[in-house]
């Protein structure tokens, strides 16, 4: 038992999502910094309050945060931001290629009339079930 543990854990994808997890944490805590430090007081000096995370709105005594939801909005626009152009767009133009590579290949194939296996284009007979190939089945 011990043993199938072990080699599950040290299969590619466990590992490679441990170091995506591990990375994710890491560059959330750089983003929230950016927010809190950079961007929330640049937003401060034009809404005229000191903290801009700390600003409220009370109804009935109960505070409203509406200063700390905006700052975690822009933390995770930032983050949404980044993961898409630098991850899902990358992968997507990498399957795009892919596709259009396998494209390519189908179009230099057809399918055997008899066994329904591909076989180049140019074949003359299958090579699966050795069928001869008229020009028409071509």
């Amino acid at each position: 038992m011990f043993n199938e543990f072990k080699k599950f854990i040290l299969r590619g994808n466990v590992v490679d999502l441990a170091v995506g997890v591990v990375v994710g944490a890491a560059f959330n805590s750089v983003i929230q910094s950016f927010v809190k430090d950079i961007i929330t007081p640049i937003i401060s000096v034009f809404g005229g309050s000191q903290r801009f995370a700390e600003s409220h709105f009370t109804i009935r005594s109960v505070q409203f945060m509406y200063g700390d939801f905006i700052d975690a909005l822009i933390s995770f626009l930032i983050v949404a931001a980044v993961v898409f152009f630098f991850v899902v767009q990358p992968i997507n133009k990498l399957s795009e290629v892919a596709l259009r590579d396998k494209g390519t290949l189908e179009a230099a194939t057809i399918k055997c009339p008899f066994c329904l296996s591909e076989i180049p284009k140019k074949a003359t007979r299958c090579k699966f079930c050795t069928s001869k190939l008229e020009a028409k089945d071509i």
